[in-house]
């Protein structure tokens, strides 16, 4: 490829610059089937995280959430029923990201779920991300008993309404690149580490909810919730994050990361070159810490495509920024996360000058992973990422990193020699 270098260092470029130019604003939150059509039709939908996946082959984690997501929507009444469903094939599912959507861990999102809506303004194109549930027993997990199904309903009829009508009485929405600068400062990665941004969202959120023309108690129970969610912000990072990648996938060629997502049995990555190709791989189980009672036997093979935020240059790739969640993690202390940050440096192709790292000498984060680069020296993206117990209803039990395995890379850029009509055998 030495002889097209030119060629494609220019069409990563054009990648890199809507990448770095991208402006991502939180500008409502709505049902997810009033922008998904999808999700608005006679025939039973769920979406997903990752590369495409039917219910026979999925963990059972995401079969947990798709229970629960089948419980909340009102089409079955008890676990058996819903089960059924499922066994029937009377459920159609689509990847969260063939629909301009990312979904937490199993990503399961339902016609009813609200969803943060990020309009890229560089671009024009929108991004959609399901609200953080908050702690204990979730739905994205795996959970799906009573008290989940309760969660999910309170927040769309209280919290999605709530937080949409703030939304409405600012002039352009919430400029997310602020508030992520902003937040990087503070120590956040936005993978793991969200409890700076989450803070300076509620920051940002609660003056204007407590001038809403609603009940005390729901102002309250909303901005308590807020506060107590220190995870809260990373969907939102994922809606902005997808909005990001959409827009440098437009009109786009060459070798640069534009997807990165895994469903539990599937690693995939998308780049700029072959549009909307998966190139996938067995995903790896993470590493990490897990809870009191908990070891790695109980640990869920990777699930989610949170790791949109490593796809546009923070979580793992930016730990250094977060030092402070190095040891949640089980990577270590500060001078692991140096390292890590200064090794995902190598398979990058510059550094994002919008979010600038002040343990990292104010370096801004990586930014383009490029395949050649990842094949040539064998290093892998490292993402944050947290561990949903392998047995459906448990929910989470632990955090930990995982590597993207090297074999999608190695597919996707055998992908791209074909494209460019090279013989790489």
């Amino acid at each position: 490829m030495e002889e097209r270098e030119e060629e494609i260092a220019a069409e990563n470029q054009k990648v890199i610059d809507k990448m770095q130019n991208a402006q991502p604003f939180l500008i409502d939150v709505v049902p997810a089937k009033t922008v998904i059509p999808e999700l608005n039709e006679e025939q039973k939908t769920l979406l997903h995280a990752g590369p495409p996946i039917e219910w026979d082959a999925m963990t059972k984690p995401m079969q947990g959430a798709c229970l629960g997501a089948a419980l909340y929507e009102g089409w079955a009444e008890t676990e058996e029923e819903a089960l059924a469903l499922f066994e029937n094939g009377e459920v159609r599912f689509i990847p969260c990201h063939h629909v301009q959507a990312v979904g937490p861990m199993g990503g399961i999102s339902s016609a009813n779920m609200p969803m943060n809506v990020v309009e890229n303004r560089l671009t024009g194109n929108r991004a959609y991300c399901i609200l953080n549930e908050g702690i204990g027993k979730v739905l994205r997990f795996g959970a799906y008993s009573q008290e989940v199904v309760d969660r999910l309903t309170w927040i769309q009829n209280v919290l999605g309404p709530t937080l949409s009508k703030a939304l409405q009485t600012t002039e352009e929405g919430l400029n997310l690149n602020v508030l992520m600068a902003r937040s990087i400062t503070m120590g956040d990665e936005f993978h793991q580490r969200n409890i700076a941004a989450s803070l300076n969202f509620l920051k940002e959120m609660a003056p204007l909810i407590t001038k809403l023309d609603i009940s005390e108690e729901d102002k309250y129970d909303v901005i308590k919730f807020l506060a107590d969610t220190d995870q809260y912000f990373l969907n939102i990072m994922m809606a902005a994050g997808k909005a990001i990648v959409d827009g440098a996938r437009k009109d786009t060629k060459g070798t640069i990361v534009t997807t990165m997502a895994r469903n539990g049995v599937d690693f995939g990555v998308r780049i700029a070159e072959t549009g909307d190709t998966w190139h996938n791989a067995p995903v790896n189980t993470p590493k990490g810490l897990y809870f009191t009672g908990f070891s790695e036997e109980d640990g869920n093979p990777d699930i989610g495509d949170s790791a949109i935020t490593e796809t546009v240059g923070v979580g793992g790739m930016a730990m250094v920024a977060a030092p402070g969640v190095t040891r949640f993690v089980g990577a270590g202390g500060f001078q692991d996360a140096l390292d890590i940050s200064n090794e995902m440096a190598k398979i990058c192709v510059t550094h994002n000058p919008t979010f600038t790292i002040p343990t990292w000498d104010f370096k801004g984060t990586c930014l383009g992973i490029d395949i050649r680069k990842v094949v040539e020296t064998g290093i892998t993206p490292l993402i944050n990422t947290g561990i949903a117990h392998r047995e459906a209803g448990r929910g989470q039990v632990g955090a930990g990193t995982v590597r993207a395995p090297l074999g999608c890379f190695e597919n996707a850029l055998e992908a791209y020699a074909r494209e460019l009509g090279i013989d790489f055998e």
